[in-house]
């Protein structure tokens, strides 16, 4: 857990008169949306089209509905769906009743989520139709108190999602304990570096302080509109900038999943004025035939962020009039750490830029000295959006923080202006379009392998995705083995971004005297002087 007295920022109360006062949850903002500008437009999502009075009294069917259901404060609530309003009505309704929220990367298979929801002992879930096969296939493997069908239409053993909302009121759900600041709201599962993932708890205050920080730091308002590009199972796509919009009464608009000419197309018919990306998400859109500069001309942020934004994609924007900007942050940070100011863009691409508002970051040694500006360190950070820590997993919380500081695994140097700049990743772990990716967990795959002797997969760099897996493998004695087969045999464990693009065969890794492997010689001798098969 985080040390509060060691931040220099209380997170969960003001001071009144010498009393403290803890903060109603960011449930109670579709409520005070309501009062302010209930007719203004909330959420697009299609050709439906919700002001904020109608997601209030949506989102308040659904609490109810999910309290008859027999969820509680504290309870774990899973969503697998794709993009679509039907998600965002269930992150409020969470937060209206302290429910705590896990959004399922559908990228995963259902052993990888099967984990997860043991893991968290999740008792209900909502999922998509467009999901059906992924869904039956995770309840073969957990024992869900209740689960419903997104939709009109339910199954024989599941309710219709629309059913449940129809036989509510839309008045406010009646709580025994109203949430606050304080109350855990999402758990956002990320691979751990043994191969096991963990799962990183979000408070409702850690999503407010990131609406703060990003608010300083951009300026946007109710008039600003946000295209909801990013899977709402990944924090940027929930924190950059879904909720935001609903704290200062903008208006979200929901793409159900990544389509470049689909986004081309709402950049212009939804007047979109704000757009947080990928790296992999800005090289498909430049790159498809029906581009032009003039579909952003009304859109006065472009950010990306989830990997390091290569130098030559910001140079691309740059020529077209497009001022594409770097962002900076994790799930344990709700996600906000840092941004490149606008107007250092270009000039500074390749750095992240500084640290938002209400967060402290540093540059410090292997015993937390903070280096002078220049020196590589690993870049730390404490702040009032961190998680509360990892679920279930004291160690690795422990392991984490020191002192109230959040070790990123980042190794950084600051320039003489403040900005920062991403060096290397302490530990091995790499971003492929955007999503993490351990190689722990795939090489422990890889050694179910009976042909395997030894196995080392690192990132590599790849002009569509950021980075790539390459795998570097030693057979047994007299064993034969093919990059297919390896392939089919992670298809089956793992999500399609984890499983190596490429595999090599070698004698025996490089290894150090204490026998570690060297993975910084893999990446860089061997990548100029083996010919990896692709796969």
């Amino acid at each position: 857990m985080i040390d509060k007295d060691a931040t220099d920022i209380d997170a969960h109360a003001v001071k009144i008169e010498g009393h403290a006062m803890t903060l109603p949850g960011i449930g109670t903002w579709l409520t005070k949306r309501v009062l302010l500008s209930p007719d203004k437009e909330a959420v697009v999502d299609g050709d439906k089209r919700m002001t904020y009075q109608q997601l209030n009294q949506r989102t308040n069917r659904l609490a109810r509905a999910l309290m008859d259901l027999g969820l509680r404060y504290g309870d774990r609530l899973a969503i697998l769906a794709h993009n679509r309003l039907e998600f965002l009505e269930t992150i409020m309704a969470a937060a209206k009743l302290g429910l705590i929220l896990l959004p399922l990367n559908w990228r995963l298979t259902a052993s990888e989520l099967g984990f997860i929801l043991k893991d968290s002992r999740t008792e209900a879930l909502i999922y998509g139709p467009e999901l059906a096969d992924l869904a039956h296939a995770v309840r073969d493997k957990v024992a869900f108190k209740q689960t419903v069908l997104l939709g009109e239409k339910g199954a024989a053993d599941l309710p219709a999602y629309e059913a449940l909302l129809e036989a509510q009121s839309g008045a406010e759900p009646d709580l025994i304990k109203a949430p606050d600041l304080d109350t855990p709201h999402i758990i956002m599962y990320t691979a751990g570096t043994t191969g096991k993932p963990k799962g990183a708890i979000l408070t409702q205050g850690a999503s407010f302080w990131n609406v703060i920080n990003l608010y300083t730091a951009i300026d946007f308002s109710a008039q600003d509109r946000n295209l909801v590009v990013l899977p709402m199972f990944h924090i940027g796509g929930i924190g950059l900038f879904t909720l935001p919009m609903l704290y200062v009464g903008g208006t979200a608009v929901i793409q159900h999943t990544f389509d470049p000419m689909h986004t081309l197309d709402l950049l212009v018919t939804e007047d979109i004025s704000l757009f947080f990306g990928v790296p992999a998400i800005f090289l498909a859109l430049i790159q498809h035939p029906d581009f032009k500069t003039e579909m952003f001309q009304g859109v006065r942020l472009v950010m990306s962020g989830g990997a390091p934004l290569p130098v030559s994609l910001v140079q691309q924007y740059h020529e077209a009039g497009i001022v594409l900007q770097q962002g900076f942050g994790m799930s344990e940070a709700a996600p906000s750490i840092a941004t490149l100011q606008k107007e250092h863009a270009l000039a500074k691409a390749g750095s992240i830029g500084r640290a938002v508002f209400h967060l402290e970051a540093k540059i410090v040694d292997d015993t937390m000295n903070e280096l002078p500006r220049g020196r590589v360190g690993e870049l730390v950070i404490r702040g009032p959006n961190l998680m509360q820590g990892y679920w279930n997993r004291p160690e690795a919380t422990a392991e984490s923080f020191t002192d109230g500081w959040f070790h990123t695994g980042d190794l950084a140097r600051m320039d003489a202006d403040g900005d920062m700049y991403i060096v290397e990743r302490k530990k091995d772990m790499f971003i492929s379009g955007g999503e993490n990716v351990y190689p722990a967990e795939v090489e422990n795959a890889i050694y179910e392998l009976p042909q395997i002797a030894e196995n080392a997969v690192v990132g590599v760099p790849d002009k569509r995705w950021g980075e790539v897996g390459r795998a570097f493998v030693v057979l047994k004695p007299g064993q034969t083995l093919e990059p297919e087969e390896i392939t089919a045999h992670l298809k089956a464990r793992l999500a399609k971004y984890k499983i190596p693009r490429q595999v090599a065969f070698l004698d025996r890794l490089p290894r150090n005297a204490a026998g570690k492997v060297l993975k910084t010689d893999l990446r860089d001798k061997f990548s100029s002087t083996t010919s990896p098969n692709e796969v």
